[in-house]
């Protein structure tokens, strides 16, 4: 049998029963009798549905806390990252064991940071701004540094080269991040990245 055949005989006995239950209920205990076996009836069914659905119940209610905490949603190494109320993909990340706050950006050649996350996550800066980079914002001057760890979710990566760029207050994971991942994508309002 089809799937459309089986939902189609489904939606005709609960019709079945739902007007045998209201004719039946007319004669007292009888039409009790049916209306409580009906509600049973709909008890199991509901069980029997949640138990079918048990594995994917957990990952529904991930979806849900990542869609209401913007927190990324870990299937072994996969991470999904949810679309931010302003367009962009924000995940939260961890930079030697600091936690850090990205914008996902393709456009990005590299991960660029500002002056107080290096500080928080105890980067080595190279001494002075040396290197122009040009972004959307126009030219910038960005020291280089290396980070010994950075981890999205259940993807770590390690010896991450970076930016840090005077004066920015926005962490930019770029492509020297994403490059790294197996595979890459955007599905939906998801961000997919697998390690």
């Amino acid at each position: 049998m089809t799937n459309g055949l089986q939902f189609g005989s489904l939606y005709i006995l609960i019709s079945v029963l739902l007007v045998s239950g209201v004719l039946m209920s007319r004669s007292g205990r009888i039409g009790r009798a049916v209306v409580a076996a009906f509600g049973w009836l709909v008890v199991f069914a509901a069980g029997f549905v949640l138990f079918s659905f048990r594995d994917d119940l957990g990952m529904v209610a991930q979806r849900l806390k990542s869609e209401a905490t913007g927190v990324p949603v870990r299937q072994g190494t996969t991470v999904r990252v949810p679309m931010a109320i302003d367009g962009h993909f924000w995940v939260n990340a961890s930079v030697n064991g600091q936690e850090v706050s990205f914008l996902v950006d393709s456009g990005a050649t590299m991960t660029t940071i500002g002056p107080l996350t290096a500080r928080r996550a105890r980067l080595q800066v190279s001494p002075k701004a040396d290197q122009l980079v040009r972004t959307g914002a126009g030219v910038i001057k960005v020291s280089r540094a290396r980070a010994d760890e950075v981890e999205v979710g259940s993807i770590r990566r390690s010896n991450v080269a970076m930016h840090v760029a005077a004066g920015e207050n926005v962490n930019v994971l770029g492509m020297n991040f994403l490059s790294t991942l197996s595979r890459w994508s955007v599905e939906g309002r998801w961000l997919v990245m697998t390690s």
